[in-house]
């Protein structure tokens, strides 16, 4: 099959029809199917294989994240790239691993499902805008439960998780974890957990009436910590630390 535009297209798509097929200057939501759309992103649109052909001070989106396929690990925040930490040390993966050991346990058989990074979340601004040309926030949160299936694709999660946590690492900064706590707040994470394995505790945050986060408190290694959006979940910390 041949699009308008003269451009052949793969084996692997040849087989849709016609009327699926879109001319580049088309906008994409435009195509009637969503892995056609997701491909002509990247058939149209050059492939970034260094983080060097970027220029740090323009804008993304996330139609632009799409073509990046270098090693360095980076996150979109409002259109901007942040370079994220090396990939996590040791202490970092365990906890992790043991956090959404405990968490999957708990929401075996429930509506909610766990993630743990890499993993996708599209966070939409005030116009909820969901094309990939109009998303300018792309985050990686070490763990997220989204209890909305509304909100999961192939490619991940767009729209806010109910529950984040993220577990810092030497190389975050403090900047880092402004943006991070601002970023949810905004777009609605109903509880944020912020884990810092070097001094084993816990400090959570939650989303009240007013739209703000408030600090409930910090939990330590023996204490069990509960998420307040599900009953009966506690999170042990001697299983974590």
């Amino acid at each position: 099959m041949v699009c308008k535009t003269g451009n052949a297209l793969p084996g692997s798509l040849s087989g849709l029809r016609k009327t699926q097929c879109c001319k580049r200057s088309v906008p994409l939501q435009g195509c009637k199917n969503s892995a056609f759309r997701h491909y002509l992103y990247i058939w149209g649109m050059k492939l970034i294989t260094k983080l060097s052909q970027l220029d740090l001070n323009k804008r993304y989106t996330y139609a632009d994240y799409l073509t990046w396929k270098f090693q360095e690990r980076v996150e979109l925040i409002k259109g901007w790239l942040h370079k994220m930490s090396p990939a996590p040390n040791l202490g970092h993966q365990a906890v992790s691993f043991r956090l959404s050991l405990q968490a999957g346990k708990f929401f075996e058989g429930k509506k909610c499902d766990v993630f743990t990074a890499p993993f996708d979340v599209r966070l939409m601004d005030k116009r909820k805008q969901k094309e990939d040309g109009k998303v300018f926030t792309v985050v990686q949160p070490d763990i997220c439960v989204i209890c909305d299936a509304d909100k999961l694709d192939e490619r991940g999660c767009i729209g806010a998780p109910d529950w984040i946590i993220e577990i810092l690492s030497p190389g975050n900064t403090k900047k880092e974890m402004q943006l991070k706590y601002d970023l949810y707040e905004e777009n609605g994470v109903r509880e944020y957990w912020i884990v810092h394995p070097g001094d084993a505790n816990i400090a959570v945050f939650q989303l009240k009436e007013d739209q703000k986060y408030h600090f409930k408190k910090y939990y330590v290694k023996g204490d069990k910590v509960p998420c307040d959006l599900f009953r009966g979940l506690k999170i042990d910390t001697n299983k974590v630390f």
